[in-house]
């Protein structure tokens, strides 16, 4: 349905649970290298459960990569805390490129700057940032919710 896009992500159980969003909602999930975790790592298939098998995570060694591997028309959505535009004003479409950053870092400046018309954020009050599993799920369950 959707494609989400992990990139650099470090921390084994957000990857696990994320792969679990993308199989419960029929999407696919992307990785970009580097990852600061091996795919046989135990917290990941500890968080995917007995599904992360049914995931098939796509690798891609850069997100360059990765959007010269899809047709050009394909739309992604950047999720940054530096944005203004909330993630619900979006009319997703299926197949669109949710696209998250590492935990600890977000998404690259460069990427960020490169693609200002298509960043999004998740507003909130009295904090900076929230677990990127959750983060995945809020904006991945508005997609489909539209999709519905």
């Amino acid at each position: 349905m959707f494609n989400v896009v992990l990139v650099e992500p470090e921390i084994p159980p957000n990857t696990g649970n994320i792969g679990r969003l993308c199989l419960a909602t029929g999407s696919s999930l992307h990785l970009v290298k580097p990852l600061g975790f091996s795919l046989g790592d135990r917290e990941l298939r500890r968080a995917g459960l007995d599904y992360w098998e049914e995931v098939h995570p796509q690798l891609w060694d850069s997100f360059e990569a990765l959007r010269q591997g899809q047709p050009p028309d394909a739309r992604y959505f950047f999720l940054t805390t530096k944005s203004q535009r909330p993630y619900y004003q979006v009319q997703f479409q299926r197949k669109d490129f949710l696209v998250f950053g590492r935990e600890t870092k977000g998404l690259p400046e460069d990427l960020l700057a490169a693609n200002a018309h298509a960043c999004i954020t998740i507003p909130m009050h009295g904090t900076r940032s929230l677990n990127l599993a959750t983060a995945v799920a809020i904006v991945l369950f508005e997609a489909v919710r539209q999709q519905r």
